[in-house]
């Protein structure tokens, strides 16, 4: 019995798999190939049942094609790891192997037209002159900036510093609340899925539309560029963290529960001290991560050195943002150094 619903399980994965990959690759032909005006886009776009009649199209090639044995890409991924060890196949002579190469085929031909990439307009002449001369700009710093870019590098380093301190801690409490292993009760996994849609949410908003949010609510300059971090860090920590929970090792949990302790008493004497190490790591790498993020952040009113970057680069200024460039690039390099002896002194 058990064995029969795992195999009725296995074909359904596998042919909506299958399905979805048809219904994109019908969809990639249909925009690419047949190539329909953007009227004709829009009542596309807005009938979700070609999507569905062409999932459905591909979930029966893919059921079809079950009952003469070939392995489609589908059934592939979803079988148990000891039937894919014993996976021998050619690439090419097998049905997988075919819908794997017509996938990445199409994708990037895709990538190529969407992208408009252009070989010519790479090795345009007149473009690459342009483009030395502006390099030209930036190999030759003007130094005179240089007290000021190193006070404004100097903002950005702790505005990164206390967005990171901020986040950490809340950061730390929440990542609990997402980890599937801690939530096991039935509310607990409501708790769990709400907090994963909000961070998920929250981690999508790229940190310079934070920016742009909090400029408009405090005013422009560090602040609003601060709190940015914070948020988009809070989501970014708490997923990294909640994934350490999830990989502890079951034996001291259950030792503790054992005892009769809480549930925060486990969460606290058998789940925490497996993470410690984990979680200073991806602290300190946020904080390298944060540095960076406030250049970018700069450039929409978030203060730091990002701010005097959108400045000289605004104004053709290309020696004074060569010198800015210098000053980010040794600050990285050096915070890059110290965290990995950092996370070297911690393993």
């Amino acid at each position: 019995m058990m064995q029969n619903n795992f195999s009725q399980n296995l074909n359904l994965r596998r042919s909506v798999f299958d399905g979805i990959m048809f219904a994109y690759l019908s969809c990639v032909f249909l925009v690419t190939v047949l190539r329909p005006d953007e009227e004709a886009m829009l009542q596309l776009g807005r009938n979700a049942s070609v999507f569905g009649i062409l999932f459905l199209v591909g979930g029966i090639i893919s059921h079809i094609l079950n009952g003469t044995g070939r392995k489609s890409l589908g059934e592939l991924i979803f079988q148990p790891a000891h039937k894919k060890a014993e996976e021998s196949a050619p690439l090419l002579k097998s049905l997988w192997g075919w819908q794997l190469l017509i996938f990445n085929i199409v994708t990037l031909v895709v990538a190529l037209i969407v992208t408009k990439s252009s070989l010519i307009e790479l090795l345009d002449i007149d473009g690459f002159k342009g483009a030395m001369r502006l390099f030209g700009g930036l190999l030759s710093p003007n130094f005179e900036i240089l007290p000021k870019a190193v006070l404004t590098m100097i903002e950005t380093i702790f505005m990164a510093f206390l967005a990171t301190a901020l986040a950490t801690p809340l950061a730390f409490v929440l990542c609990f609340f997402c980890s599937r292993n801690v939530m096991t009760s039935n509310s607990g996994f409501v708790i769990y899925s709400v907090l994963r849609m909000i961070f998920n949410i929250s981690r999508s908003i790229e940190a310079v539309i934070w920016a742009i949010i909090f400029s408009v609510w405090v005013g422009i300059g560090p602040f609003a560029g601060m709190l940015a971090l914070m948020i988009h860090s809070i989501a970014s920590l708490a997923k990294q963290y909640s994934e350490a929970v999830e990989s502890v090792s079951d034996g001291p949990i259950e030792g503790i529960e054992a005892t009769g302790a809480t549930k925060l008493q486990v969460v606290w004497f058998s789940i925490v001290p497996q993470v410690v190490l984990p979680f200073i790591s991806f602290t300190i790498y946020r904080w390298d991560i944060n540095i960076r993020m406030a250049t970018i952040v700069g450039l929409v009113g978030g203060g730091g050195i990002g701010t005097l970057l959108m400045l000289y680069s605004g104004q053709a200024m290309w020696p004074e943002v060569g010198t800015i460039i210098l000053v980010i690039a040794f600050v990285v390099w050096f915070m890059d150094q110290a965290s990995a002896y950092v996370r070297e002194a911690l393993k």
